[in-house]
């Protein structure tokens, strides 16, 4: 106790037991003042045998080191008390040394064997500690020792111990590579470790030690996959980049055969041109080849790689949601990938670091997937607070979502961002409206004229860079633009900018003949002052000179001549170089000359307009959210990004017997115990299970225990409503007892007949990707039936004779009609809709198109009969399949001629569609008398967005433009699904995915039939059964995307209300809300 005042004397710092000890700075004045005595009181305290005093020495010593002082002096002080008895001064020793074991090796080596007794203390965190310390003793003669701890601690009854044993392995490695056999052996044993605390620390080994041993992961996949959502958020993103990879070797490509369509649209598969030219035998031929590939179906463990890490959009860490965005961006079918453009949005309002990072992948994925990021064009707008760099960045996300549509907005903004005082931002917006222009040729005069505009503005760099864009605009097209040329030749005189003088030379030289009468003359001033001139500026009037001397040498010879002259002798040897040669080609001695008669050829030959291309363009090759991507540049350690498989490996090496680990009830134990992973047989399950549920598989134990609300149910609950149904269709079919168990019967049994067909097919299928849905190779009717009568019906099985019984129910050879519009009174309504569903004894479901309501909006003006002409044309939406293609909305388009002449060669114009949105043109109708009407089917796949169709309406003699935007409830087919189902989905859509909002109904709308009414002219929904009477429930899926949309509408007696709406697309839930609000208020 005694060294402290005398420490606080001798230094003048106040060092009491209480107190911190402030470490001197040579700028305090004690630059002299001696140095033998320091820390000699810490010295002191670790000697003494009081504890107290150790733990205030080791606390004050701790705390030099976390404000960056050197503590390396106490080494032997401090390993002494490696073996001190008490727990809080232990585990600071532990602490310190961690620190320090690196750099004082040959003391720490004298302390080893305390170490190695300190690896079998009871207390979890001093074994960790010394792991931690062994392994940070950076000497190789103690591999040995290090190998046979990690061992040990690998098998440690704590996860936390186990955890810092996979934290030591990476070490060991980097001091003694020969061990890699042994340390993959643990890192085996490590990756069956079934806890959340050790997966992302046994992962980094992997990578780490051996990531080219997939085969390690196989057994380990599923368990990773479901256990991601409950690791730490430093795991989930080593653990995402690793299944990337994995995925990206281990499943085929999703978009495989949307590529093949898109390279060869109308050819098969395997059509060749030789094919064609063989005649007509080789369409049969294409055909035949057709169905030689199969099609895509998306392997489950596919599938539940994309489920399990969906949610992890919505983590608070910024590196989980880029993980996850970069997994989506290379695994994910293209319908899917949109889910990640929000998660990045929302990635913007943080910091400026966090920006930056997000932008650079912003950029690179809207190159590809423009669509994706459009909604969003606001968020991507510049703030005045805004680094440069994260200008530069959204300006390059703006310009890459450029298009028709928004470009008039993209500009304005554009103006606005020139005013800026930062300079490098004003000239990265000129570039910005350059590429505008070269992009999109509509405003390409537009740009044009703006940027002339800014040639007067006072600023030297603006109207340099100005410059240099219209050069490259100017490119395109020449003729036109002479007058600019002109007014760029009389800036020489004022603009000092080396690149924006060469630019203007270059273009008087190349187009001299547009401007004859000022090309001399400039090239007259420039020889003024060429001496001044910089090296570029120099080049170009060589060039220049060169250029008038072959078009116009009775005016430049004398020029020519005296520019050569000065640039043969310049300091610059590239200019001298560049003279030599120009003077030889275009005035050649009498030994040379074979190249001079082609120098007009050389000099005056059209040169390509340049491309002005996006620098993020050729990105996408390095893995996003990497390093490398971000460096554009191989950075060390970075693993390429492997290419998809032409064939799908073996996806059995992934079966795994399940674990005892998954917390179920006894009775969910024994059946996992009974059926293997992904069963086949998925046994007479309830009609809960969806096609995309992984049957009492560890998957689904594991997505219990995860953060998705609802992703499976117990099998007691499917049990009881197996019951319930059958209890239903018991006691609705009037019928004996002993028919009903017979039906019974037959239903069991063709189920499980299906199952063992189409068993394959269903367990990729899942809802919520629509690539799938169009492999069921079903009819269109099946992709709006529920699960449970889709399992029920095997995918190959013709109608059973059974189920020709009630002809009157027997729909599956219905045809709805393709061309003439459905008449209001064909119209099964929904209530009557859905106690027919009680009374179906067959498995054959209701036909969708019977059961769709006729839309509210009725038909619709598409085109004045005056401003046609004569020609009227009405549409409406038909709420029927169109036969061309599931995905788009189906329209009925009438005609009628109402002028005296006929109109002949009715068709639709090639249309400029908005990305994704695409029309599937009527057949062209011949001729229409005078006073006739005709009507046609035409379909149009929105994207699941409302933004307008534009075409052209063409006749032989005019055109017509013509716009078509739908409401959103007729983007959706509706989905018929149980009660049960229902709430199963719903539980799946909440949070973000959940919109509610209150209203009150007024007196008019408070029947029943009034209210379902309303909600189905609004939106083309299905009724689902409710056991309430104030509930009503109504099911679809979005046409393109498949994704479900789920309405409730709670209604009590008093006439107030709530509307909730349940969906992926949440501007679609948003807009629908606000559609049925107004519906039912009106």
């Amino acid at each position: 106790m005694s060294a402290a005042p005398a420490y606080s004397e001798d230094k003048g710092g106040s060092a009491g037991p209480g107190e911190p000890e402030y470490g001197h700075d040579p700028a305090s004045g004690g630059i002299f003042s001696s140095d033998y005595k320091r820390h000699d009181d810490l010295k002191e305290m670790l000697d003494t045998n009081k504890d107290s005093l150790k733990l205030e020495a080791m606390k004050r010593i701790v705390a030099m080191i976390a404000r960056g002082k050197n503590a390396s002096d106490l080494f032997p002080a401090v390993v002494k008390n490696v073996a001190c008895k008490n727990i809080e001064v232990k585990k600071l020793v532990y602490v310190y040394l961690v620190r320090y074991a690196e750099e004082q090796q040959d003391l720490a080596l004298l302390s080893i064997s305390t170490f190695q007794r300190g690896l079998k203390d009871p207390n979890q965190l001093i074994r960790a500690s010394a792991l931690r310390v062994l392994s940070s003793i950076r000497v190789p003669i103690i591999v040995p020792i290090m190998m046979l701890a990690i061992k040990e601690a690998a098998s440690d009854m704590s996860p936390y111990v186990r955890k810092t044993a996979a934290h030591a392995i990476p070490k060991l490695y980097s001091l003694d590579s020969d061990q890699k056999d042994q340390l993959i052996e643990v890192i085996e044993k490590l990756l069956a470790d079934k806890t959340t605390l050790v997966a992302g620390s046994v992962v980094m080994a992997f990578e780490e030690v051996c990531p080219e041993r997939i085969d390690l992961i196989h057994k380990n996949y599923r368990k990773l996959c479901n256990l991601l959502i409950d690791v730490e958020e430093w795991g989930q993103v080593v653990i995402i980049s690793m299944l990337t990879r994995y995925a990206r070797t281990q499943f085929l490509s999703p978009t495989q055969n949307e590529s093949l369509l898109e390279e060869n649209p109308e050819k098969a598969f395997y059509g060749s041109e030789e094919d064609e030219a063989k005649g007509p035998g080789s369409e049969e031929a294409a055909t035949a080849a057709l169905p030689a590939r199969k099609p895509y179906v998306m392997d489950p463990d596919h599938r539940l790689l994309l489920r399990n890490t969906k949610p992890l959009l919505q983590s608070r860490s910024a590196a989980v949601v880029m993980a996850v965005a970069q997994l989506y961006f290379h695994l994910a079918p293209k319908a899917e990938v949109g889910v990640i453009a929000k998660a990045l949005v929302r990635l913007l309002r943080s910091h400026s670091e966090v920006q930056y990072v997000v932008l650079q992948n912003v950029a690179t994925m809207s190159i590809k997937r423009r669509g994706m990021f459009e909604p969003y064009l606001k968020s991507f707008y510049i703030r005045s607070t805004d680094p440069t760099q994260i200008k530069i960045l959204k300006l390059e996300v703006l310009t890459n979502l450029a298009n028709e549509t928004n470009i008039p907005t993209v500009l304005r903004e554009f103006q606005t961002y020139i005013r800026s005082m930062d300079k490098d931002f004003v000239a990265a917006t000129i570039q910005a409206i350059g590429r505008c222009a070269t992009n999109i040729g509509r405003v390409r005069d537009t740009c044009l004229n703006g940027l002339v505009q800014l040639l007067s503005n006072r600023d030297e760099l603006v109207v340099a860079e100005s410059v240099v864009v219209i050069k490259k605009l100017l490119q395109m097209q020449p003729a036109q633009h002479g007058e600019i040329i002109k007014h760029l030749a009389k800036l020489t005189d004022n603009i000092q900018v080396p690149m924006a003088r060469a630019s203007i030379l270059w273009l008087i030289g190349e187009y001299c003949e547009h401007v004859p009468k000022i090309a001399p003359d400039v090239l007259r001033k420039m020889a003024k002052s060429f001496t001044a001139e910089e090296d570029i500026v120099k080049l170009q009037v060589i060039n220049l000179a060169a250029k008038l001397y072959l078009t116009n040498s009775k005016q430049t010879k004398l020029l020519t001549q005296y520019v050569l002259s000065l640039a043969k002798y310049d300091q610059n040897y590239d200019i001298r170089d560049r003279a030599r040669f120009t003077r030889q080609l275009i005035a050649p001695s009498e030994q040379g000359g074979a190249l001079s008669r082609h120098a007009k050829k050389l000099f005056l030959a059209p040169k390509p307009a340049p491309i002005l291309e996006s620098s993020f363009k050729d990105r996408d090759h390095f893995q996003l959210g990497s390093l490398s991507h971000l460096l554009n540049a191989k950075a060390t350690g970075y693993q390429e990004l492997p290419d998809w498989p032409e064939e799908a490996p073996d996806p059995s090496v992934r079966n795994v017997e399940v674990p005892e680990w998954t917390k179920c009830s006894n009775r969910e134990k024994r059946k996992e115990k009974e059926k293997p992973f992904y069963s086949d047989s998925e046994g007479e399950s309830g009609p809960t299970e969806s096609a995309d549920s992984e049957p009492e598989s560890e998957s689904e134990s594991g997505s219990k225990s995860s953060s998705e609300s609802g992703s499976g149910e117990s099998s007691s609950e499917s049990d009881n409503e197996d019951d319930d149904e059958e209890k239903g269709e018991g006691s609705e079919s009037e019928q004996s007892e002993e028919e009903g168990e017979k039906k019974k019967k037959t239903k069991k049994k063709k189920a499980s007949e299906g199952h063992r067909e189409g068993s394959s097919s269903e367990e990729g299928s899942d809802s919520s990707s629509s690539s799938e849905s169009e492999v069921t190779s079903e009819s269109e009717e099946e992709q709006v039936e529920p699960a449970s009568w889709r399992k029920k019906t095997p995918p190959s099985s013709k109608s059973a004779p059974a189920a020709k019984e009630i002809s009157l129910l027997d729909l599956e050879d219905f045809t709805p009609p393709s061309v003439q519009p459905v008449s209001p009174p064909m119209v099964v309504s929904t209530s009557l809709a859905a106690d027919l569903e009680g009374l179906t004894l067959t498995d054959s479901s209701l036909v969708p198109s019977l059961l769709s309501p006729v839309s509210s909006i009725g038909k619709q003006e598409l085109l004045h009969r005056v401003a046609g002409e004569g020609l009227a044309v009405d549409y409406a939406f038909s709420r029927q399949p169109f036969s061309g293609d599931p995905h788009m909305v189906s329209l009925h388009i009438y005609f009628s001629n109402n002028s005296e002449t006929p109109i002949k060669g009715l068709h639709v114009g090639t249309p400029k569609l908005p990305a994704g949105i695409s029309i599937q043109e009527f057949p062209e109708i011949e001729s229409l008398a005078p006073g006739e009407s005709t009507t046609t089917v035409m379909g149009i796949n929105f994207c699941d967005s409302t933004q307008a169709a534009n075409f052209q309406l063409c006749t032989q003699t005019r055109q017509f433009y013509v716009s078509i935007q739908p409401p959103v409830g007729e983007l959706m087919a509706p989905v018929f699904m149980s009660e049960n189902e229902f709430k199963k989905e719903q539980g799946k859509l909440t949070g973000m995915n959940e919109i509610t909002e209150k209203l009150t109904l007024p007196d008019t709308c408070r029947s029943d039939h009034m209210v379902v009414q309303k909600v189905t002219a609004t939106a083309n929904l299905g009724r689902v059964p409710c056991g309430a009477s104030d509930e009503y429930r109504f099911a679809g899926r979005t046409l393109t995307s498949g994704s479900l949309v789920l309405l409730t509408l709670d209604a009590r007696g008093t006439g107030a209300a709530q509307l909730t709406v349940n969906s992926e697309k949440m501007v679609i839930g948003t807009m629908l809300v606000k559609d049925v609000i107004q519906a039912l208020t009106q």
